[in-house]
């Protein structure tokens, strides 16, 4: 498994996911998908016909209950398992205010001040997440 981060502007009509490392009240929000036991970053496939900031403000909201956000993109990434590659976008949002969680496929939030210990994607989310650490200032 590789992973690699690029300008913003690069590989735009290959991206097919967006993930959103997400702080509300000074602390990580995390998202337990229904059908695991395990943790992850916000994020989700774009949509067809569906522009990437849109992907990530309508992921944001229905992973999270995000209702008020300032959210920025951080650079475009591939991933790389046994020579195949798909590519995201990664961004930053400072979480505001949140409302209910709507009917999705998660069905539970947490906030932390660091990176949960069982992560759904173990591999790539502490890179994704340590990306956006080194990229903003909190």
């Amino acid at each position: 498994m590789k992973v690699e981060f690029y300008n913003l502007d690069d590989f735009n009509n290959s991206l097919k996911f967006v993930v959103i490392q997400a702080r509300y009240k000074d602390e990580w929000i995390f998202v337990r998908h229904k059908d695991r036991n395990t943790w992850e970053i916000p994020g989700g496939h774009i949509e067809k016909e569906e522009m990437p900031d849109e992907a990530a403000a309508r992921e944001l909201y229905e992973e999270t209950g995000a209702i008020e956000y300032n959210l920025s993109p951080i650079c475009n990434y591939s991933v790389e398992i046994n020579e195949s590659k798909s590519f995201g976008r990664l961004y930053y949002a400072e979480v505001k205010n949140i409302g209910e969680l709507g009917d999705y496929e998660i069905t539970e939030i947490i906030t932390k001040d660091k990176l949960p210990e069982k992560l759904t994607y173990d591999k790539i989310q502490p890179i994704l997440y340590k990306k956006v650490l080194a990229s903003i200032t909190i």
